[in-house]
């Protein structure tokens, strides 16, 4: 009994404090009107005096990596060349790739300089220029890859030209990337591919030379398949060393895609070692039985092929390279141009006047009780505020 008589206490005392600061809020109610009607005033001038702003948006869809070469069908061809093929083929559409480009420097200065925005930005320096770019137009990706450009500005089509400005520069960039890493492949590819030649043209006229020395002579038929068999191994060994080369152009050793072209270089070389007995390269498999004349002209015979071979691989690859760096497109699909839009994006005139009533709200509520406070003093307390405030003032007159 004697606990449910202190709750029933404590809640009437805490049903007569609400009440009571009910009552001080209702005496001095006018501090809360006056106020939220300055407030309301205020941040409705204040609203209309804040120009329009339009945002313009563009979407575009990078390439997808499953979608990036059209030439996949050539791709099967290539042979151990066939993973330098697919990254000479353009970039891999990665969002993020993208959107560093769409962030970097280098486009940010070309859309300035097109759209002449350090003129219309007021901006003494590009640097100045670029900064305010960056906060008039923002970049974000979706979780399908899609890359949004909003652009802002108080006039509907700069907003939208400023939007479709920074699309065509990316593009523009990611067409200049792919020309350049193709262009460096395929001048790298053309150099190698001099020197196989020169390698074909002396293992023909050696063999031309022999056989005209000592007439035909023709292998049998189990070495005729050894030398096949290590021809394609050669082959396959120059085809990863051109691609291992290309790779170090632009990777360091320590590289995931690095490591794995060295491991099947390596096996490639191991392979080619048991077949040839010893590990050595002039030695044919099961040829102890052929006569040295026979044996001369095999190694010859085999040293054709492994050249042949090459050259094959090689100038397939070298097509596909300059297949490559003859496209004068990117592969960058637009899903929507940005337009001019018809309403404002900001400022959010209501919500901003809102806001500005809330706080013009706490802030008499808060005023009130401390009214309140300071009228409930005694006059020892009064004094003492009185005090303070007469120091406060002097001290503000004499800083003024």
């Amino acid at each position: 009994m004697h606990e449910q008589s202190n709750q029933a206490s404590e809640y009437d005392e805490a049903e007569i404090n609400l009440l009571g600061l009910l009552q001080v809020i209702a005496r001095r109610k006018m501090v809360i009107v006056k106020l939220c009607t300055i407030a309301l005033i205020l941040s409705v001038c204040f609203s209309l005096l804040l120009k329009n702003v339009y945002t313009a948006t563009a979407k575009i869809l990078p390439p997808q990596k499953d979608a990036s070469s059209g030439l996949s069908s050539l791709l099967g061809q290539a042979g151990g060349l066939a993973g330098l093929a697919s990254g000479s083929l353009g970039l891999s559409g990665t969002t993020d790739l993208y959107l560093g480009i769409l962030k970097s420097r280098s486009v940010a200065d070309a859309v300035i300089k097109r759209l002449d925005l350090q003129t219309e930005y007021e901006s003494k320096t590009i640097d100045d220029a670029r900064k305010k770019l960056e906060r008039t137009v923002k970049f974000k990706a979706a979780k399908d890859g899609i890359i949004s450009i909003d652009a802002d500005s108080k006039d509907p089509r700069k907003a939208a030209q400023l939007a479709n400005t920074f699309v065509e520069e990316l593009g523009r960039r990611s067409v200049q990337l792919n020309l350049s890493k193709a262009g460096t492949e395929r001048m790298f590819l053309e150099k190698r591919l001099e020197v196989v030649k020169q390698d074909l043209r002396n293992a023909e006229n050696d063999m031309k030379a022999f056989q005209e020395q000592y007439k035909t002579i023709k292998a049998d038929s189990q070495a005729t398949a050894a030398i096949e068999g290590i021809a394609r191994l050669k082959a396959e060994i120059i085809t990863k060393e051109v691609q291992l080369a290309a790779l170090r152009n632009s990777m360091t050793d320590e590289s995931n895609e690095v490591r794995s072209v060295m491991a099947a270089l390596a096996r490639l070389k191991n392979q080619l070692g048991s077949m040839t007995g010893s590990g050595g390269m002039d030695v044919i498999p099961s040829m102890g039985n052929v006569p040295s004349l026979a044996v001369a002209y095999t190694r010859k015979l085999r040293e054709l092929k492994i050249q042949e071979t090459i050259f094959e691989q090689l100038t397939k690859q070298y097509e596909l390279a300059k297949l490559s760096e003859a496209k004068d497109s990117s592969t960058l699909q637009v899903l929507d141009e940005a337009v001019a839009p018809l309403k404002k994006s900001k400022p959010k005139r209501s919500l901003i006047v809102l806001l500005s009533l809330v706080t013009a709200f706490l802030v008499s509520i808060v005023i009130i009780f401390i009214q309140e406070f300071i009228s409930t003093l005694s006059p020892e307390d009064a004094e003492l505020v009185q005090d303070i405030k007469s120091t406060l003032l002097h001290f503000r007159s004499k800083a003024g």
